[in-house]
């Protein structure tokens, strides 16, 4: 049986050291938000879930009321931190480890979380959300690491250079049969 899973990636939200759980929109991510809203008016939503973050809850929260459903938070569903929280770094060596983490699934700098532990504490859920939801749409709202760490574990070709070039908001549509992902497709204009 199909299902089918909207991915998506949290809209504008200005970074603030230390404010990584709680840290919302921006008017501009508000605004983006209202889209993403706006995309699923026709599209029949059965589920809604999102990280726990402020932000990827807030991206959703139009498709939610909207749709007059809840939304399911998940802890597991958090961005990946590639380094520890209590650890700050250039944006250029956060990216080159973003680079590395994908080439090297269990790298990750100090006090971060690798592509290998981010899958396993995430995979999960999604797996339970195929289950659960089978043959239903679901939507999550979610971070773009994340996302793409899911996405690398059905299928590897979604790495570093698919993550570098997603937006934020940014919307894929996965079907998968059963637990075995058949097709992505980006949705987002």
């Amino acid at each position: 049986m199909t299902t089918t899973m909207y991915m998506v990636r949290h809209a504008e939200s200005p970074f603030a050291f230390g404010e990584e759980r709680t840290r919302g929109l921006s008017e501009e991510g508000w605004e983006e938000a209202r889209r993403v809203g706006r995309f699923f008016q026709e599209i029949d939503v059965d589920f809604v879930a999102s990280s726990s973050y402020t932000r990827a809850k807030q991206t959703v929260q139009y498709v939610a009321e909207s749709k007059g459903l809840p939304i399911a938070e998940y802890e597991e569903l958090i961005e990946r931190p590639i380094k520890g929280l209590d650890y700050q770094a250039t944006w250029d060596t956060l990216y080159q480890a973003i680079r590395q983490s994908f080439a090297d699934k269990d790298f990750a700098l100090e006090g971060g979380e690798s592509t290998r532990a981010a899958q396993q504490r995430a995979i999960p859920v999604i797996e339970r959300l195929l289950d659960e939801q089978e043959g239903r749409t679901i939507v999550i709202g979610t971070h773009g690491n994340i996302m793409t760490i899911i996405m690398n574990y059905y299928d590897e070709q979604y790495g570093f250079e698919f993550w570098d070039l997603t937006t934020k908001p940014d919307i894929y549509k996965l079907t998968f049969e059963g637990h075995r992902l058949v097709r992505v497709e980006r949705v987002w204009q």
